[in-house]
């Protein structure tokens, strides 16, 4: 996808969440705030968009997002329930209606034991969390980008109609 689709696929949500009036928060590790710019770059967006949080050590996500040490050392920050976890606490501190988190390996070697491109994006709402884990490929900035495109397209299905 080009950085026209990335647009796109911002400009959906955020029409979306105007459209329910709802509001969203974020979380990111992996994507480094990107997500947060991707939503904010569409004119409008701060009628929906309260804020993010770029978490990206294990301590900031301990500190910031609550993150228990103990799922951290058993899990490892690239797992489905620090993602979810992420999704949940920034939900709750921004007062939103949804959380969306990212976290993952963007390479290019391994971390936590996962290969470059294993990825967990989560989306929390307080009726549930939806997680979805992705095998990427490509290098560093190509899997940061998938992991973008992918939360936001994501996002879009579970805002439908």
């Amino acid at each position: 996808m080009t950085l026209a689709t990335l647009d796109l696929l911002a400009m959906d949500v955020i029409k979306k969440l105007k459209r329910k009036g709802l509001t969203v928060a974020t979380a990111e590790s992996i994507t480094g705030g990107g997500l947060s710019q991707a939503l904010t770059a569409i004119p409008g967006s701060s009628a929906v968009f309260e804020g993010g949080i770029v978490t990206y050590s294990d301590a900031s996500k301990r500190k910031f997002l609550a993150v228990p040490t103990r799922i951290l050392n058993k899990e490892s920050a690239v797992s489905e329930i620090v993602a979810a976890t992420m999704a949940q606490e920034v939900r709750k501190s921004f007062k939103t209606d949804f959380g969306i988190s990212t976290t993952g390996v963007a390479g290019p070697g391994k971390a936590y034991g996962q290969k470059a491109g294993t990825v967990w994006i989560a989306i929390d709402a307080k009726q549930g969390t939806t997680t979805i884990c992705l095998d990427l490929r490509g290098s560093r900035a190509e899997i940061r980008h998938a992991t973008i495109e992918s939360a936001l397209a994501t996002f879009a299905r579970i805002l439908i109609p």
